[in-house]
């Protein structure tokens, strides 16, 4: 029997700190900017944001789909979309609001994750991927909305 890799794969701890790399320059370029380029940069953290958020929701339609019919399959569908809807929402709200919604948005999906994780529907090392990835996100978007 072939045990479940825990620790995470070197392609996932690159691919998610580079990922983390736009939150933390937009957010933190922030305080130095000032007239019409300081707008600019919020909507592209409010973008980049709302993107990420639609992707950890797509993460749990591709863990659902494997999901037998009748088995949750419906209520796992359903939780992965809403990710998307809150970015869509998230990007209407504007600057501040915006950004605090995608701050909320992604920790609660953390939790969605480690209980995902808990009962058996994703990988063992997906939570020491996503714990420090969530931190740093939360924090840079709500920099960025009180900046």
């Amino acid at each position: 029997m072939e045990t479940e890799q825990t620790s995470v794969p070197v392609s996932a701890a690159w691919l998610g700190g580079l990922g983390a790399v736009p939150f933390v320059g937009l957010a933190g370029a922030l305080p130095w900017l000032a007239g019409g380029i300081k707008p600019l940069v919020v909507q592209a953290l409010l973008a980049y944001g709302a993107t990420i958020l639609s992707f950890l929701g797509g993460v749990h339609w591709g863990l659902a789909i494997k999901t037998p019919p009748g088995d949750g399959l419906k209520a796992r569908l359903v939780l992965s979309v809403m990710p998307s809807l809150v970015a869509w929402v998230a990007l209407l709200a504007g600057a501040q609001p915006g950004l605090m919604l995608l701050a909320l948005a992604i920790a609660a999906m953390l939790w969605v994750d480690l209980r995902a994780t808990r009962l058996g529907h994703a990988p063992l090392w997906y939570p020491k991927l996503r714990l420090p990835l969530s931190a740093i996100v939360c924090s840079a978007l709500m920099f960025g909305a009180l900046a």
